[in-house]
């Protein structure tokens, strides 16, 4: 397997991810923080579209989906275009409240980009250097990994909470 197969695949667990998450949440469950300072499904599977939107488009030279494809209007949060949930206060996190279905289709989206872009790489093309401003300098394989890891990550916390929102009412019923 080349290393744009390894990449393609890590990308596809994060996408198939999102749908099984979402599957049986309703908005009132997706906009659910397990403390005032927590983060909410919602939140979580928008941030992690967003991030991977923003950071493959730019390296891809493409422009976001989010804009290009009008989802910024869908969503109709009142934030701003580019913002991606990076820094987010809990008031900001509290602004994300969307359907399961615009969230999986934003992320369907983003996903058909990503694969796009991953799919027509070669392994030389993982060592262009698509970021200066740290040292080392960031190369397209560093970025990609580190978006899946960021994927990866925060799709884990939205199905431990969409886990303790099924235990805490198996407890009250």
């Amino acid at each position: 397997m080349r290393a744009n197969g390894i990449l393609l695949d890590a990308f596809t667990r994060v996408s198939n991810g999102v749908p099984e998450v979402l599957e049986g949440l309703d908005n009132d469950d997706l906009s659910l923080r397990a403390d005032r300072e927590a983060n909410s499904i919602a939140w979580l599977i928008w941030h992690l579209t967003r991030v991977q939107d923003d950071h493959v488009a730019e390296v891809a030279g493409r422009e976001q989906a989010w804009v290009a494809a009008g989802w910024a209007g869908r969503f109709n949060l009142g934030l701003d275009i580019w913002d991606t949930g990076y820094g987010h206060r809990t008031d900001d996190v509290g602004q994300v409240r969307a359907s399961a279905e615009l969230l999986a289709g934003y992320h369907a989206a983003v996903y058909e980009e990503t694969a796009r872009f991953v799919k027509g790489l070669d392994d030389a093309d993982l060592d262009r250097v698509v970021d200066r401003r740290w040292d080392p300098p960031v190369t397209l394989g560093v970025r990609l990994v580190s978006v899946i890891e960021d994927g990866l990550q925060h799709l884990g916390q939205a199905a431990f909470l969409k886990g303790l929102l099924r235990r805490r009412r198996a407890a009250s019923s």
